[in-house]
């Protein structure tokens, strides 16, 4: 079995870590395969609360693997074409999955995030980075268009003007102006973002699950919704938050004036 990606389970806390770091984290076969494996893994475990996507090394994550490409560009027209449909096919569950697991996902990012690797940033609810980390889409520097919904996460974050931008000029920007422009929530010293990640993950383990994932749903349909249909969601999501157990400690703790405690349910 493949180590490119490494999952560990701590408690609520699943960590799953890149783990090429001699490849700068670079996207290979067994790294897609790893996470296509992992991945629902996490989704349905009841015991997991949050899910913390992080690296080893010295990159969140360069992209795709340029030596894996290299290897590609003598192959006949055709045949290039369809091999490189079929494995960015094969990444898109792992994009689906992100954007469809109802657990909180807190992308922690350092060095490089770049191509693939702002398609996952993207794919991420909160994001802590490190003050020295920098982003490209990049895909425009090796001549090809961009994958892994960047061209969908990319205008929804940013505008259509700045998206545009990025994705076209593939000029790289540093973590201040990736938090400004919304692609990172937090970005603290590098001695520090481990742990800064790991409060942040802690606090939404023990939040309420239930509310966290009606939460997500709904505003991830949000931007493709009418305002009736969204309206309508809400009263649905709300009514099965309201029939769990999160809801009346929710509402007991706030009577009584003392913190909640959240079980999820």
């Amino acid at each position: 079995m493949s180590e490119a990606v490494l999952l560990t389970i701590d408690g609520p806390i699943a960590t799953v870590t890149f783990n090429r770091p001699e490849a700068y984290n670079s996207l290979n076969g067994a790294m897609i395969e790893d996470l296509n494996r992992i991945l629902p893994k996490v989704e349905h475990d009841p015991t997991i609360k949050v899910m913390i996507l992080n690296s080893n090394g010295p990159a969140f994550m360069a992209g795709g693997d340029i030596k894996m490409f290299a290897q590609s560009v003598t192959m006949p027209q055709e045949e290039k074409r369809s091999t490189f449909e079929q494995t960015v096919y094969k990444i898109h569950p792992i994009v689906t999955a992100m954007r469809r697991m109802p657990k909180p996902i807190v992308a922690q990012v350092h060095g490089a995030v770049a191509g693939f690797g702002m398609s996952l940033l993207m794919a991420c609810d909160l994001a802590v980075a490190s003050e020295e980390s920098y982003y490209t889409l990049a895909y425009i520097l090796i001549g090809t268009s961009p994958d892994g919904g960047s061209t969908y996460g990319l205008p929804r974050i940013v505008g259509m003007k700045k998206a545009m931008e990025i994705a076209l000029l593939g000029d790289r920007f540093d973590a201040a102006t990736a938090e400004r422009l919304g692609f990172v929530n937090r970005v603290v010293p590098a001695a520090e973002l481990a742990q800064a990640t790991m409060k942040l993950a802690q606090r939404l383990a023990a939040g309420p699950g239930l509310a966290y994932a009606g939460t997500k749903r709904l505003l991830q349909q949000s931007l493709n919704s009418t305002l009736e249909t969204q309206l309508q969601a809400e009263a649905e999501s709300f009514a099965r938050c309201a029939a769990g157990d999160d809801f009346r400690e929710g509402v007991t703790a706030f009577v009584e004036k003392r913190p909640p405690h959240f079980t999820g349910k």
